[in-house]
């Protein structure tokens, strides 16, 4: 990799720049109404004319845009158009999300973004900046030769922008200029992270900056290390490759700068371990991270979230070890030419990716079918909410299984570790689950008309792509541009989360005002 830091540097600070832009045409949307004059009365800290602090400054600046956004009125379809998005929440999240990715589309295609200086294509720019934002990191040429140091650059800006949620950045910004949030900005971050509560939303905005920078530096630091001492890089590149890799980890990203992932790496457990600990990590959800770091000894005070998506990461996280390394303990390709320490720490690494990480220690393609359903099924369950992870989520799948419990039983109510389910929630676990299921089986259905690969390739490549994991047994780059605008769909959605996206098109909500007779129908 020929990247300077200079490149780095510059493609950091211009995906910062465009984000600012954005992010401040957000706050600035959503702090004034979008019709008549603002109501709200500048702090007074604010209003001092000697108070010179940064938060002053940005508060007046931001305070004089709005107005003049107020005095340059844009046509009335386009504010009752902004309206809508701005006043239901998981519209404002696709929207932003959305946004970012044509930020990136744009400065990918840019010249200075490849090696090469002649731009990427269209298609390559899209799948790459929505891979990036939607933290999957499925890609159509290899990361660390194909992109420039500034291109890199703005991939690692995007992944980070995407860890965080574009809500959540603009809720820093708010921050930042105001000191407060108003309804609209915390009503859509609370929609973005899964908060309990909105009371919640600042603690959870400045929760999740601490949090993401305090293991990203920790792992950045001990890949940095490795790098540096035992596989003889420079301090400065050593630096670039851990924090990239530490950044990617923890946000379930998977780009990696190598061509082969981690493959290289396979049997270094001071290279996997740390990435496998950012990933599962990142992989509980933020709602879960702040209940440890509050009640760290208190398990019976943890929340019924909290307890469910531990136990089940533990019971996917011991199960894939063991299912996946009985299964390529005698494969020659995979984990049959390491020794027994190295097979098992190969296991745990290809047990721990599937929770939507997207690094490979082993070929994929190598694998034996056994092996990739098992991590089709992983994929497809993905990790924890309100975090980086993809998939249907943990507590998803568990609550479908306290329902079939339930129902096995013959019990009028579910019931789970210790606490009672409201049928709401029992309704949404099962949406989430039959919809991602036929998003899959039709993606699928569309890649092998499309395409001469086999099932096992195809539902490996969709299951990744919808789960924004990023895992591929070699095929992305030979699916043609059809197969990629279907794994760009299934990125966003994916990374959206089916039901989101399905209130973000809706024109309306509906009540049911009356209810018709009840008939049943003859079940199975």
């Amino acid at each position: 990799m020929d990247s300077t830091w200079g490149q780095l540097l510059l493609g950091l600070a211009t995906i910062a720049g465009f984000f600012a832009v954005v992010a401040i045409g957000v706050a600035v949307l959503l702090w004034a109404p979008l019709t008549g004059p603002a109501t709200e009365r500048a702090p007074r800290w604010a209003r001092r004319r000697t108070d010179t602090t940064l938060r002053a400054r940005l508060w007046r600046h931001a305070a004089a845009t709005a107005e003049r956004l107020h005095r340059v009125r844009p046509p009335a379809p386009v504010i009752r158009a902004l309206g809508r998005v701005v006043r239901h929440p998981s519209r404002l999240v696709v929207a932003g999300f959305a946004v970012a990715v044509m930020v990136g589309w744009g400065l990918l295609m840019l010249p200075a973004a490849t090696e090469s200086g002649r731009g990427a294509g269209a298609i390559t720019a899209l799948f790459t900046a929505t891979s990036a934002v939607c933290v999957t990191g499925l890609v159509i040429e290899d990361t660390g030769s194909y992109w420039s140091g500034f291109g890199e650059a703005v991939i690692l800006g995007l992944i980070q922008i995407g860890g965080f949620g574009i809500m959540t950045v603009a809720s820093l910004l708010g921050l930042l200029v105001a000191g407060r949030l108003r309804m609209r900005l915390q009503l859509g971050t609370q929609a973005e992270t899964k908060t309990m509560g909105v009371g919640d939303v600042r603690k959870v905005i400045l929760g999740v900056l601490r949090i993401s920078l305090l293991v990203e530096a920790a792992v950045a630091a001990a890949l940095t290390w490795r790098f540096a001492a035992g596989y003889g890089e420079s301090w400065g590149h050593a630096a670039y490759l851990g924090l990239f890799h530490a950044v990617s980890a923890f946000n379930n990203a998977g780009f990696g700068l190598y061509p082969d992932s981690l493959m290289r790496f396979v049997g270094d457990p001071l290279i996997c371990l740390p990435l496998c600990a950012a990933v599962i990590i990142g992989g509980l959800g933020f709602p879960v991270l702040f209940e440890l770091r509050r009640k760290p000894r208190t398990p019976r005070k943890w929340s019924l979230h909290t307890k469910v998506t531990l136990a089940m990461t533990v019971v996917l996280l011991a199960g894939g070890w063991l299912l996946i390394t009985w299964a390529e303990w005698a494969n020659p390709a995979t984990l049959g030419r390491l020794g027994v320490a190295g097979r098992l720490l190969a296991g745990f690494t290809t047990a721990v990716m599937p929770r939507t990480a997207g690094f490979n220690s082993v070929d994929l393609a190598q694998m034996n079918d056994v092996t990739l359903l098992v991590n089709d099924i992983l994929m497809f369950i993905g990790g924890g909410s309100g975090g980086t992870a993809g998939g249907i989520k943990v507590t998803t799948f568990a609550l479908l299984g306290f329902v079939i419990m339930a129902e096995i039983r013959g019990e009028p109510s579910v019931h789970a570790l210790g606490r009672r389910l409201p049928a709401g929630i029992q309704r949404q676990a099962l949406t989430i689950a039959l919809l991602s299921v036929g998003l899959v089986m039709a993606a699928t259905l569309s890649l092998l008309a499309l395409t001469p690969f086999t099932l096992n390739q195809v539902l490996f490549e969709v299951t990744s792509a919808f789960a924004t994991v990023g895992m591929t047994t070699g095929i992305t780059a030979q699916v043609g541009t059809a197969g990629h605008l279907i794994l760009i769909a299934l990125m966003f959605i994916g990374r959206l989360g089916p039901v989101t996206a399905a209130a973000a098109l809706a024109l309306r909500h509906r009540n049911r005002r009356y209810e018709l007779p009840e008939e049943r129908t003859i079940v199975g």
